[in-house]
C-alpha cells in the first residue's frame, strides 16, 4: 500500500473576509474530491484571510498512480481562478 500526500499553501487574493475565504476554499475542496477522490482538508492558516494550507491525501497499490493523481490535483489548483498556488510539497511513504 502507498500513500501519497501533498501539502499546498494558497493565497486567495479576493477574499476580504473568513466568510470569503472558507467559500473560496469549500469549492476548491469539493472540486478536488470529485473529480479525483481524494481526502483534502484545511489544515493551516485557519485564522487568516487570504492563506491557506490544504492537505491532500490519496491511498493506492501503485506509487506511480498516487504521484500521477496528486500531480493533477496540483494543476487543477494552479488553474483555480479563486486561489494562488504559493507552494506545495509531495511525498510518497
Amino acid at each position: 500500500m502507498v500513500i501519497g500526500v501533498c501539502t499546498a499553501i494558497l493565497m486567495i487574493p479576493g477574499s476580504a473576509s473568513l466568510k470569503d475565504k472558507r467559500r473560496a476554499v469549500k469549492s476548491l475542496k469539493d472540486r478536488l474530491r470529485r473529480e479525483f477522490n481524494l481526502s483534502v482538508a484545511e489544515v493551516g492558516d485557519l485564522e487568516l484571510w487570504q492563506r491557506a494550507e490544504l492537505g491532500l491525501a490519496v491511498v493506492a497499490n501503485d506509487p506511480s498512480f498516487c504521484d500521477q493523481v496528486l500531480a493533477k490535483a496540483v494543476d487543477l489548483v494552479r488553474r483555480d481562478r479563486d486561489v494562488e498556488l504559493l507552494d506545495y510539497h509531495t511525498e510518497l511513504r
